[in-house]
């Protein structure tokens, strides 16, 4: 296990004197398709600007690493939902199991929807009168388990649906991550490959324009697959607060390579503050922040997040979420 850790951190500086700072890569915005697969729904990681990769463990680490979720102590349910702007949400629902054998399998729900909006002509600017959808939709299942006492790896499969108006779309994406912790101030490291799958394309039956009656080609496009690592330290911990700091590397399929920092103060383990801070990623000069507190629903815990993304054109975007283990709470 050392000399896989010993061979990442060797590839780590070629990668980052291929592409790390400045904005090379940049020029692949917009090949991938299913954008939605990008947006982080896990409050924790939302408010640390997207460095959660070698998070500990939580009820929503299937967004970000599933092998944290071998480090789960009770089954339970998360739930979050984004307010992205313009009327457009997303909503994210998963449930955790652990197993006989400690591992733990998981189930989860993605999905974005528009609203209604009015179908528009060359003819009819204002409006036909008519509406259409937009959906996107991903369904997930993920198995987690520890193959040491420190190492844990985690599976992901998601089958995804996406439809405009009358034209839809289909495929499937693999998720697969690696979580290592040591007993020095809780360091760990994480390697995680996400949305891993094949082209996509586009079909409908409303295959040509109104205006000049020409075919419309609908082309096949790559899901929007990404490479992270990353690492997360507690150094300093007292019996009534504690700190963790992360740290992400992140290397997009269709976007340049980015840095995330972020970090978490626990006062007892009933309130938490959070702060990030995303490097290279355009449209983004502000950090991150947010809150959580621990409550209780009836004999179990109610653990209550909120994030907010402070974005330079899309206004200020607004995510919170809510985590049930299902354990008697022993606060």
């Amino acid at each position: 296990m050392i000399r896989v850790i010993i061979l990442i951190l060797s590839i780590f500086p070629l990668i980052g004197y291929g592409q790390l700072l400045p904005n090379f890569g940049g020029q692949r915005a917009g090949l991938s398709a299913l954008s939605f697969l990008k947006n982080d729904l896990n409050p924790i990681s939302y408010s640390m600007g997207g460095a959660s990769v070698a998070n500990p463990g939580s009820l929503y680490s299937s967004e970000n690493n599933p092998a944290a979720l071998a480090q789960l102590n009770n089954s339970g349910i998360a739930l979050s939902n984004l307010a992205i702007g313009a009327g457009i949400n997303q909503s994210f629902i998963g449930v955790s199991y652990i197993l006989d054998d400690g591992s733990v399998f998981g189930a989860n729900l993605n999905s974005l929807n528009t609203g209604a909006m009015e179908i528009r002509t060359e003819f009819e600017p204002n409006g036909t009168g008519q509406l259409f959808y937009a959906n996107n939709t991903a369904l997930g299942v993920n198995y987690a388990k520890y193959l040491s006492e420190n190492f844990s790896i985690g599976l992901g499969l998601k089958y995804i649906y996406e439809g405009i108006s009358s034209y839809s779309n289909h495929t499937v994406t693999a998720d697969i991550g690696f979580l290592y912790t040591t007993d020095f101030k809780h360091l760990s490291f994480a390697v995680v490959i996400k949305n891993f799958g094949g082209n996509s394309q586009m079909l409908g039956s409303d295959l040509e324009t109104t205006f000049n009656r020409t075919d419309v080609v609908l082309n096949k496009y790559t899901t929007p697959s990404i490479f992270k690592m990353g690492f997360s330290l507690v150094p300093y911990e007292s019996k009534t607060k504690k700190l963790l700091a992360t740290v992400e590397l992140n290397h997009p399929s269709d976007n340049a390579e980015n840095i995330r920092l972020g970090g978490e103060m626990s006062f007892r383990n009933i309130l938490f503050t959070r702060i990030g801070y995303k490097i290279n990623v355009l449209g983004q000069n502000y950090p991150t922040a947010g809150l959580g507190i621990k409550t209780r629903l009836g004999v179990h815990p109610l653990f209550i997040d909120y994030a907010v993304n402070p974005t330079n054109r899309l206004g200020i975007q607004h995510l919170i979420g809510m985590s049930i283990p299902f354990n008697k709470d022993q606060r």
